[in-house]
């Protein structure tokens, strides 16, 4: 009977944990879309280094730009993406300290019984 009791408590931790891995899932998977739209935007500044004339859709209608305000609206996007890379990596680095710190708390309960 003491070993049911222990196991609800044992079940709630592996839960959390597996909630995390979920959520890490889901923070890398924000992560690689950022990284791919960083790539984008690399991509497109480098070309207006040399572009004479550029082009930027809002709401579905094609505007001529200037070239070089083009370029430092794309490098700001850049720079808050980047931002958000960085906070994304930090959330994920927390959560897997959390996870490790259940994994231990559960293999730790497991020598226990």
């Amino acid at each position: 009977m003491a070993a049911g009791v222990d196991k609800n408590p044992q079940e709630a931790l592996i839960q959390k944990m597996q909630t995390l891995e979920q959520n890490m899932q889901q923070v890398e998977a924000q992560k690689q879309q950022l990284h791919a739209q960083l790539l984008e935007i690399d991509n497109a500044v480098k070309e207006l280094e040399t572009a004479s004339e550029a082009y930027k859709i809002l709401n579905a209608v094609m505007v001529k730009t200037d070239p070089k305000k083009f370029k430092a609206e794309l490098q700001e996007k850049q720079e808050q993406l980047k931002v958000h890379v960085s906070l994304l990596e930090k959330q994920e680095k927390k959560m897997s300290e959390k996870t490790e710190q259940l994994r231990q708390e559960v293999l730790g309960n497991l020598k226990k019984e």
